[in-house]
């Protein structure tokens, strides 16, 4: 079996470590013994969608979405048919936020693909903090890093978890990043997929599913990868803890 991974544009888009996401992937293939290649591709290269597999869109300024704008569209068509034909796509913050139709800033709209229903608005303050959420996907809460000045709505479009501690793509909905068919949009830098095995994972396994159909992966030992996780998991628990002690104190 082997898995090939698109990394569009890391020259513009590899804000907090999301190249990380590419070594994960690649590490996680070559511990089963599944063969996997990366291509970065530039913004003047050409991308055929027919060979990918894996498709990641990394965060990056809004000056740096500005510059990847044009070229997206003139890409958009493929796009669009590898996302509707279950092709899997990780796109992180930036990356996010040019899945809608429109990202609204201060100097102006940045049109995005369009090839999920949502848009972002940008507002006063920015939303800085390590998350916490919980997906249905799995039993283990999702971690990360969230630092966006945008305010991103998904209408009717399935959340990728529910915030326990964070703020998520609103700050008031509750909700963080966002799944549709084989899509996942989050704010979650870190890079998020070495703090989450079974994210991961996820995104392997239904890239082999596509391609090969039914698989299983080998399970590995991701012992060190769960401490860290429940590490952080554990700190924000005893950080909400406190605050409530704090205000019962109070009263």
């Amino acid at each position: 079996m082997k898995l090939t991974i698109g990394h569009l544009y890391p020259d513009l888009l590899n804000l907090y470590g999301d190249r990380g996401n590419i070594q994960c992937m690649m590490k996680r293939c070559e511990w089963r013994g599944i063969e996997a290649e990366t291509i970065a591709y530039r913004l003047e290269d050409p991308i055929d969608f027919d060979k990918l597999d894996i498709v990641l869109l990394g965060g990056g300024s809004d000056r740096e979405q500005m510059l990847v704008c044009s070229r997206l569209k003139e890409i958009r068509k493929d796009f669009k048919k590898f996302v509707e034909t279950d092709g899997v796509v990780l796109a992180i913050c930036g990356g996010y936020q040019l899945l809608g139709k429109f990202y609204e800033t201060k100097d102006g709209r940045i049109d995005g693909l369009g090839l999920v229903d949502l848009y972002t608005v940008q507002k006063k303050g920015r939303l800085i903090r390590n998350i916490v959420i919980q997906s249905d996907l799995f039993e283990r809460p999702i971690v990360g890093f969230e630092n966006h000045g945008g305010r991103t709505y998904i209408n009717k479009n399935k959340p990728l978890g529910k915030v326990i501690y964070g703020k998520g793509n609103d700050g008031r909905s509750g909700h963080e990043g966002v799944i549709y068919k084989n899509v996942i949009g989050t704010y979650l830098h870190g890079p998020v997929l070495p703090k989450n095995p079974d994210l991961c994972d996820y995104i392997l396994k239904k890239a082999l599913e596509r391609k090969y159909g039914s698989v299983e992966l080998l399970p590995l030992d991701d012992t060190q990868e769960h401490e860290a996780n429940d590490y952080i998991v554990k700190r924000y628990e005893d950080k909400v803890q406190n605050i409530k002690e704090e205000i019962l104190r109070r009263i």
